[in-house]
């Protein structure tokens, strides 16, 4: 009975979704809701940096994992919404692309052990033995309390995919005076051989990501060229131009007993740790120099437990960025996978008068961190990271082509294929 009740509500904020009535246009974004959970990763099974990508009825599995800060855990559920390619809710039923239960319980938690912050940590891995996907597309992965399934508490994005068409990418200097010495382009092809395609030029739309990101992703991208099976992305335009940027900043805060590169300080005031990063210097203007990162990601491991995922603690992390004036017409964030690529009040630093510089605390669990600074104009929702990283074409940087299809006859855009590519091997000038 309880089930036929939690379902039949799900599908009533379902339609309400449907009709226009979403009361939050954030469930179809990467979001967490309720500020006690943190360290929210979705990513392929068998390599937690990776992207949250999987074929379409395959072995291949995506592990989802978070944790709830505090004493008690509490009781939440998972279903997932099939989304078109602009990530608006698909105009399917929810059972027309899952097959199983439509919603369940995450049962796999685990109390944190021997930490100065007292945390929960979930973990799921699906599709699974409970519920199984059926369609390609894009999808939101949707965690919700048990008894309230209209207020989320996590959405995630993640794509099931078919291989039905290949994709061959490259990428290069921008020819565009403008952005030669900081952008890249990436240039890739569709070959559509075999597809069966129906009218590909009206039908097919390509997103283009850089580094896994939606936030500045280049959406319903269409062909300069088609012929021969093939769609030709080539553009001389900038649609094709992404802003290089620079090396992530870098921490290791996997021991906090000892102070690693750009650690300046570890304190222990009871009940937590503290640990203070020397301060940030701008790179604006710095000419570019390469070192191995992860494009914006962050590794949980701790050095002095066993299992990571309930060993490592949580510490209060302080950045600080010198500054001899106030950036009046803008706020400054500290961006990457550990704040979720969003920009909040959490992440937004604070100018301290006193000691000439922006300062900003972010409670973090114990690993290997990636970050950016990211400056957003008044009255504008995109950062700029090149006011404090600067920008450069030889920067390493991941891209993927993501290629939807519209069937005339569909009511859905399906996945058909995909295309990845790193620029540290496959740049050219």
């Amino acid at each position: 009975m309880r089930r036929s009740i939690l379902y039949f509500t799900l599908i009533i904020v379902q339609v309400s979704i449907l009709k226009g009535n979403d009361p939050d246009s954030l469930f179809y974004t990467n979001h967490i809701y309720d500020q006690r959970i943190k360290t929210v990763q979705l990513y392929k099974e068998g390599w937690n940096l990776s992207y949250p990508v999987i074929n379409l009825s395959s072995t291949e599995k995506l592990v989802f994992q978070f944790d709830l800060t505090g004493d008690r855990d509490e009781a939440y559920y998972y279903t997932f919404i099939h989304c078109d390619k602009d990530w608006n809710r698909s105009d399917i039923f929810i059972n027309d692309y899952l097959d199983g239960f439509t919603e369940n319980p995450i049962e796999d938690v685990k109390p944190s052990f021997n930490t100065t912050v007292n945390y929960f940590h979930y973990s799921l891995v699906f599709p699974n033995d409970r519920v199984n996907i059926k369609l390609s597309g894009n999808y939101i992965l949707y965690i919700y309390p048990a008894e309230t399934p209209e207020k989320p508490v996590i959405t995630q994005r993640f794509i099931i995919k078919e291989n039905a068409i290949n994709v061959d990418m490259i990428v290069h200097r921008p020819q565009m005076t403008s952005d030669k010495d900081a952008g890249q382009q990436v240039d890739f092809t569709v070959d559509l051989t075999g597809a069966g395609i129906i009218d590909p030029y009206r039908n097919i739309y390509c997103s283009l990501l850089q580094n896994g990101r939606w936030d500045n992703a280049k959406n319903n991208m269409k062909p300069e060229i088609y012929g021969a099976n093939e769609l030709k992305y080539n553009s001389l335009s900038e649609k094709n131009i992404f802003s290089g940027g620079n090396e992530f900043r870098y921490f290791d805060i996997r021991n906090i007993k000892y102070k690693s590169e750009y650690v300046r300080r570890i304190d222990f005031m009871l009940p937590y740790y503290h640990i203070y990063l020397a301060p940030s210097e701008s790179r604006e203007f710095k000419p570019y120099f390469y070192w191995q990162d992860f494009n914006g990601k962050y590794y949980i491991a701790s050095q002095e437990g066993r299992n990571p995922e309930t060993d490592a603690d949580y510490v209060y992390v302080y950045f600080t960025l010198p500054s001899k004036y106030i950036f009046d017409d803008g706020d400054i964030y500290i961006s990457g996978g550990l704040t979720n690529w969003s920009f909040s009040n959490d992440n937004r630093m604070i100018y301290n008068q006193e000691g000439g510089q922006y300062e900003c605390t972010i409670l973090l669990k114990q690993g290997w961190y990636n970050f950016e600074y990211v400056f957003i104009k008044d009255s504008t929702k995109n950062g700029v990271a090149s006011k404090f990283e600067g920008s450069h074409f030889e920067t390493e940087n991941d891209y993927m082509a993501i290629v939807y299809y519209r069937n005339p006859n569909d009511r859905y855009d399906r996945v058909i294929g995909t295309g990845s590519i790193n620029t540290l091997n496959h740049i050219s000038y």
